[in-house]
């Protein structure tokens, strides 16, 4: 279990997850999401791709919504690699928002109907928050291998986005 804050304003929550994400040379746990079209698709539907797991809690919050924008700009020209903007947003909104923002190099994944959150350690347990995801960013290789995690640990902060694209010099 991590844990996490939240300040909205002066007040700062205390959010536990349900878990850990995993770790670092480990094989990624398989998973399964829905997409736009409400098909599940799961790790083996990116075989042989890097992947950026793009976690965020709902891409109806500034601090997601920027980390869509930023990582469609930074990493969807990355060779091999697919940019994989998992939230609990429904499949439907995903798609409204990528459109809406033009955001074509990255793919929207619901964890609607999955164990996702779950398995990756990400499910929020408590506060007004419980049910959403972490904000996390989760990389793993070819060869379905963790090899980059962040759990960002203050809620309305952004990801390490020089720390990811630094990941991708190396490979």
């Amino acid at each position: 279990m991590a844990k996490l804050t939240f300040k909205p304003g002066n007040d700062e929550i205390i959010i536990n997850t349900n878990g850990e994400l995993p770790a670092v040379g480990t094989k990624a746990p398989d998973f399964t999401l829905v997409d736009g079209r409400l098909n599940e698709v799961s790790l083996a539907s990116y075989a042989g791709k890097k992947k950026i797991l793009n976690i965020v809690p709902s891409l109806d919050t500034p601090v997601c919504a920027a980390s869509a924008r930023t990582f469609n700009e930074k990493a969807g020209h990355l060779k091999d690699t697919v940019v994989l903007m998992v939230s609990a947003d429904l499949p439907f909104a995903q798609s409204r928002f990528c459109e809406s923002e033009g955001l074509t190099h990255v793919t929207p994944l619901s964890t609607f109907r999955s164990s996702f959150a779950d398995d990756y350690g990400v499910r929020l347990v408590d506060s007004m928050l419980a049910g959403l995801t972490a904000r996390a960013v989760i990389i793993i290789d070819e060869n379905d291998k963790v090899i980059y995690t962040e759990l960002v640990t203050e809620i309305t902060h952004e990801p390490d986005y020089h720390e990811v694209m630094e990941v991708f010099k190396d490979l």
